[in-house]
């Protein structure tokens, strides 16, 4: 199964990069994992919040197949352990998905279209983080659920 990370925007702070450069890195051995970076919006002053979500929702859309699995990295999704995660990764590569896209919104979150497309929703966290931080913390917790299911010592209960 190949894990796909769509986000919206690109990672400008280098810190954060390197770090997500480093855990990418690092999933090549256990999995295909890619990110795709969408672009900004132009113009997004002259759009309302609903328009701006609207039109990262057709760039969003237009990267999917129709059998990917979609997973949103939302607010109100689903929290899970780090365990509970690598299990749900585990069911998709099991569960015979060819490709698992997990995706980070804009500033203002997903479109109705894309919330009716996706198959599940996760939560990293009741707190609230800044789209560039969450690119960082899902690669590191890929790379985690992955040494879970390897029984490799990265992972601490």
């Amino acid at each position: 199964m190949d894990i796909l990370l769509i986000t919206v925007g690109k990672t400008t702070t280098g810190y954060i990069q390197t770090g997500i450069d480093e855990y990418c890195k690092r999933l090549r051995r256990y999995v295909p994992f890619s990110m795709k970076c969408l672009p900004d919006i132009k113009n997004v002053r002259k759009l309302t919040e609903s328009q701006q979500k609207t039109e990262e929702g057709k760039l969003i859309l237009n990267e999917l197949a129709v059998s990917d699995y979609v997973v949103l990295l939302d607010e109100r999704g689903e929290m899970l352990s780090s365990r509970g995660f690598s299990e749900f990764l585990q069911k998709g590569m099991l569960g015979g998905k060819k490709r698992m896209v997990f995706v980070v919104g804009g500033p203002y979150g997903f479109s109705h279209d894309v919330y009716n497309r996706a198959n599940a929703k996760l939560s990293l966290s009741n707190m609230t983080f800044s789209h560039e931080m969450i690119r960082l913390f899902f690669t590191e917790q890929v790379y985690r659920a992955m040494t879970i299911l390897r029984g490799e010592p990265y992972h601490h209960d």
